[in-house]
């Protein structure tokens, strides 16, 4: 073995340690930094820092050791925070979804119809209507983007021939005053919510309270399948109620709940980074065969547009239709 391969590898070593202390470390600071004191944080990166230096400056286990004791302990930290469904939470998210399934009837508690005027003035309504399955005809997929094309939020909305639409949708549980934050949502500061809500409300909000571009995609589904997609929306809702889980920004999010759904109604649905690049969902959703685009995903999304529509109609007419009306 060459001086030069030694002091090679020597250096890979150095640069391999450098990043395993680094990501390692990087966590744990964020970690404490959403939810520790800032005395604890502190003193972890001391300990961080000591560590690094006496892995590079000696060459022994101890230091390896020490910083294994140190992770350990963070970890043990980590997994003893526990979602709640217990804390004061924001108006909008205040109550939790449950439904119970009796045949082709199900009734559901806690459905939200709020009318806003601003997302700070509102007018808080509840409901617990009931739906009859065998009236189920359609369902649309909702994407609403906010700001990067690349990121969008996703919805799932259902139709009955009685007029009625209701909207199944994944969202963060704010605590009264909070904001979202993408990289919070990595370091359990939100739980996670299922909300059952009508058009204008949960759809208004956003293309007439925060302006956000919104589109409405027709899904290809078969009345039994569209059966089994709402009835396991309402057993999601009923999970969620008895046992509440974290939100994370990647592996439990708006798309992520919609995929293992559907993937129990069709277990070929592919994997795709699209399922995190939420805003390439209508490329995913024609790929997959679940929306037809004849014409290409530019004229699907001129079509399923209805931001403006949506702004044209208010709340005070029929906000459903008015957002279904074709525009040539």
């Amino acid at each position: 073995m060459t001086g030069a391969y030694r002091a090679g590898m020597q250096l890979l070593a150095a640069m391999l340690v450098a990043a395993i202390v680094f990501v390692s470390g990087a966590w744990g600071a964020m970690a404490l930094w959403y939810h520790g004191t800032r005395l604890v944080l502190v003193a972890y990166l001391a300990a961080a820092v000591a560590c690094f230096a006496a892995i590079v400056v000696f060459a022994n286990a101890w230091p390896w050791l020490a910083w294994g004791l140190v992770l350990l302990l963070l970890l043990a930290w980590w997994w003893r925070i526990a979602p709640s469904n217990e804390r004061d939470w924001a108006d909008d998210v205040a109550r939790t979804l449950t439904g119970r399934v009796d045949g082709d009837m199900v009734q559901l508690a806690n459905v939200r119809d709020f009318r806003w005027t601003s997302e700070e003035s509102y007018e808080v309504r509840w409901a617990n209507p009931s739906f009859d399955l065998s009236r189920l005809r359609h369902a649309d997929a909702v994407v609403s983007y906010w700001g990067l094309r690349s990121i969008a939020h996703a919805m799932v909305s259902f139709a009955f021939d009685d007029g009625r639409h209701l909207v199944f949708s994944v969202e963060i549980r704010k605590k009264r005053g909070q904001a979202f934050s993408a990289i919070g949502g990595f370091f359990k500061q939100y739980e996670m919510i299922l909300i059952a809500a009508t058009e204008p409300d949960i759809i208004g909000v956003r293309t007439n309270v925060r302006m956000e571009d919104t589109y409405l995609l027709p899904l290809n589904a078969q009345a039994e399948t569209l059966r089994s997609l709402f009835v396991a929306y309402v057993g999601a809702a009923n999970r969620l109620a008895a046992r509440p889980r974290w939100y994370n920004t990647i592996t439990s999010n708006c798309t992520t709940l919609v995929y293992r759904m559907a993937r129990r109604l069709n277990p070929g649905l592919p994997m795709d980074i699209r399922l995190l690049a939420t805003g390439y969902l209508p490329e995913y959703l024609r790929d997959a065969g679940a929306v037809d685009a004849p014409d290409g995903v530019d004229t699907l999304r001129k079509h399923a547009a209805i931001s403006e529509k949506a702004r044209a109609a208010g709340f005070d007419g029929d906000f459903s239709a008015a957002i279904r009306a074709r525009v040539d």
